[in-house]
């Protein structure tokens, strides 16, 4: 479904740099943190557009943006019936048609200071830049249990298999050439929390370098994800990815999704 628009249409001049916001239930969070990515937006000296994706809400999600107040830049909703976060963002990169996009986290638990860094790599031709929290110039604020670290550290060491020379496949901000992440997006088969990996690993595949920034990242509550419910099912997850890559590297697979084995895989 395209994307309804909902904004300041006053300018007619498309924009240079469009954001994906996947939301599942973010009713709480949304609002505040798509006040604080439309302000840091209003600032830039070039037009730019917010999509908001609501991947299957059973809360206000939808409501709020549909009645977000109008302003400098535009917002815009898209429904996703397509359970996962992985589903969410592709929807979103393929709604697209700017020059430059990328897909930030409803929380914001990235500072957007490094948006001002992401498009400057971007403008001097890299075309992945994505947000690295094991940057040694990155500051991480991370109040996770030992379990939930253990569990991170493994992932890593199992995606680090599949993107080489990645050391922060999973920072939910993530920023490209519009051109090849709609070319990307339409190849992307995970629809849950190691979707990512996939992003990345097919970008790498098609000769783009991932260029790794600093950021400063803040743990923020109400994460879904649960060690115990999960671990199995992203493994899994993995599994997919490689087998998938091995057998299909570059061609457009068939359009319909897998079975979600981590349908939310929401921060």
């Amino acid at each position: 479904m395209p994307p309804s628009p909902h904004g300041d249409e006053g300018t007619s001049r498309p924009p240079l740099l469009e954001i994906v916001i996947p939301a599942y239930n973010e009713e709480r969070r949304l609002p505040g943190g798509l006040l604080q990515l439309c302000a840091k937006l209003a600032r830039m000296p070039f037009p730019t557009a917010v999509i908001v994706v609501d991947n299957n809400s059973t809360d206000r999600t939808a409501e709020i943006v549909r009645n977000w107040p109008r302003g400098p830049v535009a917002v815009r909703l898209m429904q996703c019936p397509a359970p996962g976060k992985g589903a969410a963002v592709r929807a979103g990169l393929l709604g697209t048609s700017a020059p430059f996009v990328g897909f930030v986290d409803a929380d914001m638990a990235t500072d957007l200071d490094a948006i001002d860094v992401a498009f400057g790599q971007l403008l001097s031709g890299e075309r992945v830049v994505i947000g690295s929290r094991a940057h040694r110039d990155s500051h991480v604020e991370n109040r996770h249990s030992k379990i939930r670290e253990l569990g991170a550290f493994w992932f890593r060491t199992l995606a680090g298999t599949l993107v080489r020379g990645v050391s922060d496949t999973q920072c939910g901000f993530k920023f490209f050439d519009g051109v090849l992440a709609r070319e990307i997006a339409a190849l992307l088969r995970t629809p849950g929390f190691a979707f990512d990996v996939e992003f990345l690993a097919r970008c790498v595949g098609q000769g783009s370098a991932v260029r790794e920034i600093p950021v400063r990242w803040h743990d923020m509550p109400g994460s879904r994800f649960s060690p115990a419910r999960h671990t199995f099912g992203i493994v899994l997850e993995l599994g997919r990815i490689w087998l998938r890559l091995r057998a299909h590297p570059r061609a457009a697979p068939r359009p319909a999704w897998e079975p979600p084995l981590d349908p939310v895989g929401y921060p």
